[in-house]
């Protein structure tokens, strides 16, 4: 027994709908947005002074970072003067370069401290961070 197909196929008609598509689109861009992790990274907020005669340094150096509550951070570790000296008497001997991260507002009396409690120790680089001008 043989069936005949009366069905004719016209080529060119045939329209894909795109709206499920795009629905599905955004509800993916939704739903990783909402899913994905922000990290955030913790730090202390320093406002830096800013200088014309500022260059960028090209090698890694300690960080040492004055707030303008004068506090002092060493890798974002609140130290004092005598933990600071012994930090930094072990860098001078490795000769590591100091980067001196001090807000606009700290006295520059805990600044000159730091200063010469690296020229004490025996550390010759020493720079203070600054802003370029705008």
């Amino acid at each position: 027994m043989r069936f005949k197909r009366h069905a004719k196929v016209e080529h060119g008609l045939t329209q894909i709908d795109i709206a499920p598509l795009i629905d599905m689109v955004f509800q993916l861009l939704i739903f990783f947005m909402l899913t994905s992790s922000f990290i955030f990274q913790t730090g202390i907020k320093i406002n830096l002074p800013k200088a014309i005669t500022s260059e960028v340094l090209q090698e890694e150096s300690k960080v040492i970072i004055i707030s303008s509550e004068n506090v002092i951070y060493l890798n974002d570790q609140v130290v004092t003067l005598k933990e600071l000296e012994r930090i930094l008497k072990i860098a001078a001997r490795k000769n590591t370069p100091l980067l001196i991260k001090a807000d606009r507002r700290a006295s520059l009396g805990r600044i000159v401290d730091v200063w010469d409690l690296c020229r004490d120790v025996g550390l010759s680089k020493v720079n203070i961070a600054t802003n370029p001008t705008q």
